[in-house]
């Protein structure tokens, strides 16, 4: 039986912008390429095209909530990429992770922001999201200027930035395996000082 940490890890990317072209989208999509050559599955979820309808828990599931369940079901990383709107995620991106929560469990985060101003107050309210969750976040994130860091070409320009991309990626395989590996265990164990054992059948 193949060890639960040399599987190939499964990364969704969840592009926040309902722009198209925008660079966030762009920056993740490179970043999920990365993802792939350091082995991982990848799987990209567009919250432009697969449009939620705003979370009310007492509706029934629409066919897109359906399809977004089973891409984050399917998933053992996430890299969630958004524009920073007035200091904040994109609606879209909040109403994403409205829907979820038990599913983020033991999983780890990477964060792409498209920003004039890094991006930082929008990573933070991310991880404060995903925290909340039980979800693990990287301890760094990767901020983009489009107009500075993208050429007329449509392709990343800045070499310095596009080797934070990739380690991110890296990173986030690495130790995405690790850390849903041992979550994996937990669950599967008998042992009651840790998180995951509220997540057992």
């Amino acid at each position: 039986m193949t060890s639960a940490v040399t599987q190939k890890l499964n990364v969704l990317g969840v592009a926040g912008s309902i722009r198209e072209g925008s660079y966030s989208s762009r920056a993740l999509k490179m970043a999920l390429d990365n993802t792939k050559r350091y082995g991982a599955n990848v799987r990209l979820l567009e919250l432009g095209k697969t449009v939620l309808p705003l979370y009310d828990p007492n509706t029934e599931l629409s066919k897109e909530i359906q399809y977004a369940a089973e891409a984050v079901g399917w998933a053992d990383a996430f890299i969630l990429a958004s524009p920073d709107y007035h200091g904040s995620m994109s609606g879209v991106l909040k109403n994403f992770l409205d829907h979820f929560f038990e599913e983020f469990a033991g999983k780890l985060f990477g964060y792409i922001v498209a920003s004039h101003e890094k991006g930082l107050t929008v990573m933070e309210q991310m991880r404060t999201a995903v925290r909340q969750c039980y979800g693990w976040s990287m301890p760094y994130g990767v901020s983009i200027n489009g107009e500075q860091d993208f050429g007329p070409d449509g392709e990343m320009a800045n070499i310095r930035l596009a080797k934070r991309v990739q380690m991110m990626s890296r990173d986030l395989v690495i130790y995405g395996r690790l850390i849903n590996s041992q979550f994996v265990q937990d669950i599967g164990s008998s042992e009651p000082h840790t998180f995951a054992a509220r997540y057992r059948p």
